[in-house]
């Protein structure tokens, strides 16, 4: 599908230098044929004499030198390379001529070569011929349109009297084979016609030889999944009568491999017959709708009457995925983060919106501090998917926190570290991922990005006293930035080694308590009491140590290193929290059975047994 357009070039430089090839003969070593093409390099050597006389002139054991034999007027181009003229044995020493030769041809010297290999000893002699630089004189577009020409990057001009390299042709001519195969011509070849040389001048025209039109037809779907065969012509973007794209072909991988209810026994393929391409997608289902259950064993520093010296927290989750095979998603979470404390998520994903490539997606979420606040936050998002530059999402968001009634507020002289407050944000995320599985992951990464800007307003609560207000700006500006990167590193046939970093930052000119992130706890910082921290700003870094004994069973050493800070007018609260913890994880009758044992240490807390946490609990997906 690929043409070499530089190999008759280097034999046309050939002819033009009318160096006879009798001056190869009487060599007693490897040789090479005279004035290589410019793409080839020395030749193998030919079979080495007999053993004995192989020990006699070159010693096992010993290095082995280089000696170059050229023109005068050659010697200060190879200066540039600074060939090194000791080698290990036989075979370096010539694999050390043969680079340094296709060197030079990239170099846009296209007649260098090898003329004479000798050895006298333990020294190669090398008989090189440099050769003239080649320049452009011109290179013209021929038949390639202007369109294919400036989506290629080409411009005529570069070519005039420049430097004649072979990467460089070689570049031109996949970014044009590459346009033509994703606008219908996936046959195409690129040549050079109408070769001139004058001197160690070319000029040459381009070619394109489309070859036929061709048209996706459809997508075959082979195995045993529900998934609609509709919604992979959007998700993917490749419908019928389009005209055939490699780069969607090659894009449907990568998609596909997102989709955590899809399992690929093999890569799509592509036949073609009569014009048209059918897309052949290998898929089985795989069990992705979650049900969790996790249960959490503190201990209550500090009980008070009628409360338990340890407290249990819960986290239960049920996602349903690919709902009737129409991809679309729908999530619920429900987490007692403390005693009095719980948090509620909610979400649901409509893919191809109305036959668009666009997903609609509506998340809410529901969090109640103690007696203290509660805050609601919903939000609206429109997403779209592609399979290079990952996903980016549009949002709207809202966030609501109102205080809870209390008793004191009609006597208190300052206001309460927390306050009724809304904000409203427009912003943007991002995710970009290729990880090879999206639940036991081996290797590859992941980019997680978020950012938002709106308005908040602070709202005066009827039973504070109105003066508590004077001075504080009840409308302004806030910033919120997050991102996170993961990324898994093979070790060895079973081991795998995670190195994680998060962060979140609120940027407003008066924060209070109720703004705040939360970490803490399982998901975000082990060794610690469930969402323990309130921080403006943080940073969570994460190495996680893991050794398989299966395909969905390992076990787990790792360490959490934190950096957070409140922000709070007259609290600064910086800290450093590090969490330190092993677990294991591994697949049972009822699902995934995963326990951890972790312990914390902070600025006012130190390592200790009796301060430790332990978590457990059961991942079912049906």
């Amino acid at each position: 599908m690929y043409t070499r357009p530089l190999l008759f070039l280097g034999l046309i430089a050939v002819l033009a230098t009318g160096r006879p090839a009798a001056a190869w003969a009487q060599t007693t070593s490897p040789v090479a044929t005279p004035n290589l093409p410019p793409t080839a390099a020395p030749p193998a050597p030919v079979p080495a004499p007999t053993p004995a006389a192989t020990a006699k002139r070159l010693p096992a054991g010993r290095p082995k030198y280089i000696r170059l034999a050229t023109e005068a007027a050659d010697q200060p181009v190879l200066r540039r390379y600074r060939l090194r003229p000791v080698a290990a044995d036989t075979l370096a020493a010539l694999r050390t001529v043969r680079e340094l030769v296709l060197a030079l041809q990239a170099d846009a010297y296209l007649t260098a070569s090898a003329d004479e290999l000798r050895w006298r000893g333990d020294t190669l002699l090398a008989q090189l011929y440099v050769g003239e630089r080649f320049r452009w004189a011109r290179l013209q577009p021929g038949n390639v349109g202007d369109d294919l020409l400036s989506r290629s990057g080409f411009r005529e001009r570069v070519y005039r009297g420049q430097t004649m390299s072979p990467a460089d042709l070689a570049r031109l001519q996949q970014r044009i084979l590459t346009t033509a195969e994703n606008e219908g011509y996936p046959f195409a070849q690129v040549r050079l016609d109408s070769v001139q040389l004058t001197g160690s001048e070319v000029a040459a025209t381009l070619v394109l030889d489309r070859g036929p039109v061709v048209v996706f037809d459809s997508i075959q779907i082979v195995g045993n999944t529900k998934t609609r065969k509709r919604f992979l012509t959007r998700y993917l973007q490749i419908e019928p009568n389009q005209p055939y794209s490699q780069q969607r072909v090659e894009g449907a991988d990568r998609l596909l491999r997102q989709l955590p209810y899809l399992q690929l026994r093999a890569e799509p393929e592509v036949r073609f017959a009569r014009g048209r391409a059918r897309l052949f997608l290998l898929l089985d289902d795989r069990n992705a709708n979650q049900f969790d259950a996790i249960v959490g064993v503190l201990p209550n520093p500090s009980p008070t009457v009628g409360q338990k010296k340890v407290q249990l927290t819960g986290d239960v989750t049920l996602n349903l995925r690919n709902l009737g095979g129409s991809g679309k998603q729908l999530g619920v979470q429900w987490r007692k983060v403390d005693v009095a404390s719980q948090l509620l998520d909610a979400g649901y994903q409509h893919p191809n919106f109305l036959g668009s490539p666009l997903d609609v997606g509506a998340t809410f979420n529901l969090f109640k501090q103690n007696n203290d606040f509660l805050t609601l936050r919903p939000r609206l998002q429109v997403g779209y998917a592609t399979p290079r530059a990952g996903r980016l999402s549009l949002f709207l968001e809202q966030r609501n926190s109102r205080l809870l009634a209390d008793s004191t507020f009609r006597t208190r002289t300052a206001l309460p570290s927390n306050i009724d407050s809304r904000y409203t944000a427009y912003g943007l995320d991002y995710a970009l991922s290729s990880l090879d599985d999206p639940y036991f992951p081996r290797q590859g990464w992941l980019l997680l990005a978020q950012g938002a800007v709106g308005n908040k307003t602070i709202s005066k609560n009827p039973e504070l006293k109105p003066e508590l207000y004077e001075g504080l700006p009840l409308r302004s500006t806030q910033i919120s930035l997050s991102s996170r990167l993961e990324r898994y590193f093979r070790l060895g046939k079973q081991g795998v080694i995670l190195a994680r970093v998060r962060g979140e930052a609120l940027l407003n000119q008066r924060l209070f308590l109720n703004d705040l992130f939360r970490l803490g706890g399982l998901s975000t910082l082990r060794g610690f009491n469930e969402l323990d921290f309130y921080a403006g700003q943080y940073g969570v870094g994460t190495v996680e140590l893991r050794q398989f004994t299966g395909p969905e069973a390992y076990v787990f050493v790792f360490a959490d290193q934190a950096y957070l800070r409140r922000g709070l007018p007259g609290q600064t609260g910086e800290d450093a929290p590090t969490g330190l913890g092993a677990g294991l994880s591994f697949r049972t009758g009822a699902g995934v059975f995963q326990f951890v044992y972790s312990t914390g240490r902070t600025s006012t807390q130190r390592f200790a047994l009796n301060a430790s946490k332990i978590h457990f609990g059961i991942t079912s997906r049906f």
